[in-house]
C-alpha cells in the first residue's frame, strides 16, 4: 500500500482523494482515458470506458502508459482483471483498418483473421462490404465509410482509418502573423490534427480554437466549409478569418437565415441547413455544392443529428472538429468519433491558465432558501414542473441583485433559461436583455456595446452559451440552465476566461435553491469543469455579502 490519491476498483471506477496533496497530477495523468462521473467535495467518481480508452489510443496513448498512470498514483494494488482488461480494450483499436487499394478502392484489412471472421457475420455490417479480396482483406463500399465506421465502435472492434482523403478543391490562403503568432498549443493542435487527417481538437473557451482552424485550413489550401452554431459566431469567424489569414471579403462567403453565399470559404449555421421543408432538409446539399478540401465543425458537441447523417458520406474530406467539451448529454460521443474523428488533441484548462492564456476563475454555489409559499408550490407541483419553479423562484431576484452590486461596474453577464426571469431581471437590473428572438443585428450592436465598455451589464438566454466573444466579461451569475447539462456549463463558464487586461481573476456563481432538484441538477452541471481542475465553493445566500 503507498500513500497514493486513487482508489481503482474492479468495476473500472476510479476514486480520486480531492484534498490529496498529488491529486492534482493524478487527475492530469488520468484525464485522457477515464471519465468524471461524481465530484462531491472530498472524493471523485471517475470511470475507464471503450471509447475513452480508444480515444486515448487515438491520441498517441498506449496502454502501457495508462497502467503506469494507475499503479503510480493508486493507494492500493490496483485489480490484475482490469488492468488485463485495459489492456484487452485499447488493443481493439485498429486491428482493424480501413485502406486505400489502388486495384480496388476502398477495402478494410484485418491484422487478426479471427476479428474479420466475427465482424463478416454480422447482419448489420455484411452487407456494407463487398468481396472479401483475400483471407485478411474485404472490399467496402465507398459510400459506406462512415456508417461502417459507427457500426464497428457498436460492436467493439474500432476501425482506424487510413484511406486517406482527397484534397478537393485548391484555393490559396496563409495565416498573416503580423503583431501575433500562433501559441505552441495551438500549433501542436494544428500538427496533431493534420497527422491523423481527421479529428477533433478539445480546448477551452477563450483558448483560440478558432486559429486552430485557421491554422488548419492554411495547410490544406483548400476551399473549406465551416458549420457554426449561429449567424452571430459565423461572423466572429469571418471577422478572425480577415484579420489573422490572407484570405478576402469576397472570399469568404455566409450561409445563413440572412444569407446564402456560396464561395470558397463558406460558413454556415447549423440551424439553417437542418432547416426542413415539406419534409426534407434541402439545404444538405450544400455539404456538395463545392469539392470541400476541408470542413470545420465548431462545437461540435452540439452537432446536430441531421448533420451526422450527411457526415456519414463525407468521409473522404478531411474532417476537423473544435470543441471545449466532448460531453453530449444525448450520449452520441461514439458517432463523434466515427464519423467526425477520434480526440486528436486535448490539454487541461489549468495548464492554459497557468500560461496565462486564460484567466484564472473562482467558480460558486449561491444556496437561496424558498420561501414558504415557493416551497408549498414547488412540494404541490408535477415534477416536470418543479425544475422550472425552483429555477424561476423570485426568492433568486434579490440575490441576484446583491450580486451584481458586489461587483459594480465589472462587466457582467446574467445567464438563464426561462424567458419570462430574464425579462424581469433585465428590469431589476437595468441591463438589455439578449434571447432567441432578438434580431442578429441588435445582437451585434448589444455585445459590441459591452465589448467597448459602453454597458457593463447583459442579462441573456441560452444564444450567449456558445461562441461568443466578450473577451472583458468576468463576472457571470447563472440563474438557471437546461436541466444537468455539462456541456452548458463549460461553455457558460467558458464565457469568462479570456484573459483580462489588468489580469483580474474571473468569478463564477451558479445561484440554485436549496431542496430542489435545482441542487441536483446543479451537482450534474458541474461534473465537467471539476474534471478540469476546478472546484465550486458553497455559500449561503445570507452570508453573501460577506467576503467570499
Amino acid at each position: 500500500m503507498t500513500d497514493g490519491p486513487l482508489i481503482v476498483q474492479s468495476d473500472k471506477t476510479v476514486l480520486l482523494e480531492v484534498d490529496h496533496d498529488r491529486a492534482e497530477d493524478a487527475r492530469t495523468a488520468i484525464a485522457p482515458f477515464a471519465e468524471l462521473e461524481r465530484a462531491p467535495e472530498h472524493v471523485h467518481t471517475y470511470r475507464v470506458t471503450p471509447l475513452a480508452l480508444w480515444n486515448a489510443r487515438a491520441a498517441g496513448h498506449d496502454a502501457e502508459q495508462v497502467v503506469d498512470a494507475l499503479t503510480t498514483y493508486s493507494r492500493f494494488p490496483v485489480p490484475q482483471p482490469l488492468l488485463i482488461d485495459i489492456v484487452d480494450t485499447m488493443g481493439r483499436f485498429g486491428r482493424l483498418q480501413l485502406q486505400h487499394d489502388p486495384a480496388h478502392g476502398l477495402v478494410m484489412v484485418a491484422t487478426d483473421r479471427a476479428v474479420l471472421e466475427e465482424v463478416l457475420r454480422s447482419k448489420k455490417i455484411a452487407p456494407m462490404l463487398g468481396a472479401r479480396l483475400d483471407p485478411d482483406t474485404v472490399a467496402v463500399h465507398p459510400s459506406e465509410r462512415g456508417r461502417l465506421k459507427q457500426a464497428l465502435v457498436k460492436v467493439g472492434w474500432p476501425a482506424e482509418d487510413l484511406a486517406g482523403y482527397v484534397d478537393g478543391e485548391a484555393h490559396p490562403m496563409s495565416l498573416s502573423e503580423e503583431g501575433w503568432a500562433l501559441r505552441d498549443y495551438q500549433r501542436r493542435a494544428t500538427e496533431t490534427f493534420w497527422a491523423g487527417g481527421s479529428g477533433v481538437v478539445v480546448l477551452p473557451c477563450g483558448a483560440g480554437k478558432t486559429l486552430v482552424g485557421a491554422a488548419a485550413m492554411a495547410k490544406a489550401e483548400a476551399t473549406t466549409l465551416i458549420l457554426v452554431t449561429n449567424t452571430v459566431a459565423g461572423r466572429q469567424w469571418k471577422r478572425e478569418l480577415l484579420a489573422r489569414t490572407s484570405l478576402t471579403e469576397d472570399e469568404i462567403g455566409e450561409y445563413s437565415g440572412e444569407k446564402k453565399e456560396i464561395r470558397p470559404v463558406t460558413i454556415a449555421t447549423y440551424q439553417v441547413i437542418t432547416r426542413k421543408s415539406k419534409g426534407e432538409y434541402k439545404h444538405l446539399e450544400l455539404f456538395d455544392s463545392r469539392d470541400w478540401g476541408l470542413v470545420i465543425y465548431d462545437e461540435v458537441h452540439l452537432l446536430p443529428a441531421p448533420v451526422f447523417r450527411m457526415t456519414a458520406d463525407l468521409q473522404s474530406r478531411r474532417r476537423l472538429g473544435l470543441t471545449a467539451t466532448l460531453v453530449r448529454e444525448d450520449g452520441r460521443e461514439g458517432d463523434v468519433f466515427s464519423l467526425i474523428g477520434p480526440k486528436r488533441y486535448d490539454i487541461p484548462w489549468r495548464d492554459i491558465e497557468q500560461q496565462g492564456w486564460i484567466a484564472p476563475a473562482e467558480c460558486t454555489e449561491v444556496r437561496v432558501t424558498l420561501t414558504d409559499s415557493e416551497r408549498l408550490a414547488y412540494a404541490t407541483a408535477e415534477a416536470e414542473e418543479r425544475y422550472r419553479l425552483a429555477s424561476t423562484a423570485h426568492t433568486k431576484s434579490g440575490v441576484i441583485r446583491s450580486i451584481v452590486d458586489k461587483h459594480a461596474g465589472e462587466p457582467t453577464l446574467v445567464i438563464g433559461a426561462y424567458l419570462d426571469q430574464l425579462e424581469e431581471l433585465g428590469q431589476a437590473l437595468d441591463a438589455p436583455v439578449i434571447q432567441g428572438s432578438t434580431r442578429n443585428k441588435e445582437r451585434e450592436a448589444l455585445f459590441e456595446r459591452f465589448r467597448s465598455g459602453e454597458i457593463d451589464k447583459l442579462v441573456v438566454s441560452k444564444v450567449a452559451n456558445f461562441s461568443i466573444d466578450l473577451p472583458e466579461a468576468s463576472v457571470a451569475i447563472q440563474v438557471s440552465g437546461t436541466f444537468g447539462s455539462r456541456q452548458e456549463e463549460a461553455q457558460r463558464l467558458g464565457r469568462l476566461l479570456r484573459p483580462k487586461g489588468d489580469g483580474r481573476q474571473a468569478h463564477f456563481y451558479s445561484v440554485v435553491a436549496r431542496d430542489t432538484v435545482d441542487t441536483d441538477y446543479a451537482a450534474h452541471r458541474q461534473r465537467f469543469l471539476a474534471e478540469q481542475g476546478y472546484a465550486y465553493r458553497i455559500v449561503d445566500a445570507d452570508d453573501l455579502l460577506r467576503p467570499l
